[in-house]
């Protein structure tokens, strides 16, 4: 994605783009209630011990405010074993997925995240749910929009609240371009395009469709479709897709690689989307009436460089460091949504809207069709 031939990087206050005129809202959205300030932390046990596990989510609980790293599970007690000297976990606060249920009966386990290839998510926040405890799972969701509504009436029935890993919604930068991209920043939206890609590596669980529940699409092109709806504050009301896959590579036996989408939403703004498992792309481009947003990198897990064209003068928008990353936010809003009562900004149903859009993806990719999406019902 092309951002622009000129990049002039502003500080403080300079050419209209002064963090003061347009962070406000941003800022207001990350602050603490004052309400629950002192209070205790929230315990999470996390299940599955896999990379983006150990590597993204369990580090970060060290800059959280509100939330707290108290109990693992793993079906490798090796895996138990290490993680547990390192983050100071009792024996009694670690467990197998065969005494998964056992968390029942310990109450410093607030939460339960789920980080568990994608068939799984909705038995483990099922039984999560039945135990008494909040579910954070990670995205997608789940395999079908049938689980997904499993799951929200799980939570709703056991009264516990379920929060979708869209780490983004909490990232400094993806938070400032809705602001601006919604705010009419650069006049009113016309178009969104969103790329995302990387050349996948063999021998993954996601390229095992019983475990992933499709390829490209259900892993790296849910960012597309997510940032397609976040920066419209829109739904779409019509798909369409191609598939491009190369049957001959071992890695695309079960599974899609690249999908190129098109989102029609009730304004009439137009969504052109990637997802790909075999070129590399991260980033997005709101294209309004003025001009244009761009981030790229947009959803990676840092490094994200803002740029905006407006009134004939592109420049990068550079914003402060941030009090908490986007993992550590991510883990403590959910933990004050328990603590005060309130809804997170991305519950069961925005999980289970990615999911009816996938699959009417899947099936204007099958079909060879624009696919309405009431169709769906």
């Amino acid at each position: 994605m092309i951002v622009g031939s000129r990049r002039e990087v502003l500080s403080g206050m300079g050419a209209g783009l002064a963090i003061a005129g347009l962070g406000g809202g941003l800022a207001a959205g990350l602050r603490v209630p004052p309400a629950i300030a002192g209070t205790r932390k929230i315990g999470y046990a996390v299940v599955g011990l896999g990379y983006y596990a150990t590597r993204q989510i369990m580090p970060n609980f060290a800059g959280c405010e509100h939330a707290r790293l108290v109990a693992l599970v793993s079906g490798t007690p090796a895996k138990l074993e290490q993680y547990s000297a390192q983050y100071g976990i009792p024996p009694s606060h670690r467990y197998s997925y065969a005494d998964f249920d056992r968390i029942r009966d310990n109450p410093d386990i607030d939460v339960v995240y789920v980080v568990l290839p994608n068939s799984l998510h909705a038995e483990y926040t099922v039984r999560a749910a039945r135990a008494g405890k909040h579910v954070m799972c990670e995205k997608p969701m789940a395999t079908s929009v049938a689980e997904c509504q499993a799951m929200i009436a799980a939570c709703r029935k056991a009264g516990t609240k379920l929060m979708i890993g869209y780490r983004s919604r909490f990232e400094p930068y993806n938070r400032l371009a809705i602001e601006l991209a919604r705010g009419g920043h650069v006049g009113p939206t016309r178009l969104v395009a969103a790329e995302h890609g990387f050349p996948i590596q063999p021998n993954q669980w996601r390229l095992d469709r019983a475990m992933s529940g499709g390829g490209s699409m259900m892993d790296i092109g849910i960012y597309s479709l997510n940032a397609a709806r976040y920066l419209t504050g829109e739904e779409p009301v019509e798909v369409s897709a191609v598939e491009s896959t190369d049957r001959s590579d071992p890695r695309f036996r079960q599974v899609e690689d690249r999908v190129s989408f098109v989102l029609r939403f009730p304004s009439g703004i137009q969504a052109t989307c990637i997802s790909s498992y075999s070129s590399a792309h991260n980033g997005y481009r709101v294209t309004g009436t003025q001009g244009w947003i761009a981030l790229e990198p947009a959803t990676s897990y840092s490094g994200q460089v803002m740029t905006i064209n407006k009134g004939g003068t592109t420049a990068s928008r550079v914003l402060p460091p941030p009090a908490r990353n986007q993992f550590a936010a991510q883990l403590d809003h959910l933990a004050e949504c328990i603590l005060t009562g309130t809804t997170p900004i991305v519950g069961g149903e925005e999980g289970l809207q990615d999911m009816r859009i996938i699959e009417a993806i899947y099936r204007a990719m099958a079909e060879r069709r624009h696919v309405v999406l009431t169709e769906l019902g």
